[in-house]
């Protein structure tokens, strides 16, 4: 499905109602923007305890990266 939006000087856009039905995305929804390594953007809707889960999950991993986890665990 495409679907055509229109960027505001602010940098603000409306999500079509189509995406909006397909992802279930109602007011005060949270969404998040995925940019693939291709420039491919991905936009998902995500519940609340995700974005906690996401924020709690980016505190733990950084015991894991030091030059040495790097070298060690580059090849897996």
């Amino acid at each position: 499905m495409t679907a055509i939006g229109k960027l505001t000087a602010k940098g603000q856009t409306t999500v079509p109602v189509q995406i909006r039905e397909a992802i279930h995305a109602k007011p005060g929804d949270l969404l998040a923007w995925d940019v693939g390594p291709d420039g491919v953007v991905r936009v998902r809707r995500v519940q609340p305890i995700d974005l906690e889960y996401l924020r709690a999950m980016e505190t733990t991993l950084s015991e894991w990266t030091s030059v040495q986890d790097e070298e060690a665990y580059r090849d897996l």
